[in-house]
């Protein structure tokens, strides 16, 4: 596991910025990397340049969905079943699909609504955010002065964590998971009730 030392940013340029002046100060672009945050609920939704993980409960939609159209087209079944007479044999094929239809939307959202009680609120979550990331444990200078350079360059926020880097890049980063801030703007302004951001 390597120290990592990681800035987020508004946007790009900041976040560029950060990367040259870190590799003025002696570190190589080997143990430099950078990735987009998505906005809290949109991660793994793009397929170039997003980050890696899907967020929390967004898995969970699928079963209920399936469920619920199981059971919806059992009713829709048996209410076209009814209206045949009316209808005919059609009666019965409409019912089984609307029931179906209706009942999975149903099914699918109870189940994202039970999973989302549990869930941290959206000010809770790393935000939408350009990142860069140092392996601190061998970059070549202090994780001090990283840390300072994020700083000087705008970062919102800067984390320290532990994680696996390879092929340079911080390999097992969790958009989802909070960050253990070590400094920056989010940091300062903590105890004083003000929003960094927004």
């Amino acid at each position: 596991m390597a120290q990592i030392i990681a800035g987020g940013f508004e946007n790009i340029v900041p976040a560029e910025n950060a990367i040259e002046r870190l590799v003025e100060s002696g570190v190589s672009r080997e143990f430099v990397c950078q990735f987009r945050v998505n906005p809290p609920g949109m991660h793994d939704q793009f397929a170039v340049g997003g980050d890696r993980n899907e967020s929390p409960g967004a898995h969970k939609a699928t079963p209920g969905a399936a469920v619920g159209a199981a059971v919806g087209a059992a009713a829709g079944l048996a209410a076209g079943a009814a209206i045949t007479p009316l209808m005919g044999p059609a009666g019965v094929v409409a019912g089984a699909a609307a029931g179906a239809y209706t009942a999975s939307l149903v099914g699918g959202m109870s189940n994202t609504e039970k999973e989302s009680e549990g869930q941290p609120q959206v000010e809770d979550m790393r935000p939408a955010e350009a990142l860069v990331a140092v392996n601190a444990d061998a970059a070549g200078i202090p994780a001090e002065e990283i840390v300072r350079i994020f700083e000087e360059c705008g970062a919102w926020q800067v984390e320290r964590a532990e994680g696996v880097w390879a092929e340079g890049e911080w390999k097992d980063f969790d958009p989802v998971s909070l960050p253990h801030l070590v400094g920056g703007s989010d940091l300062a302004t903590q105890g004083t009730g003000i929003q960094a951001r927004h």
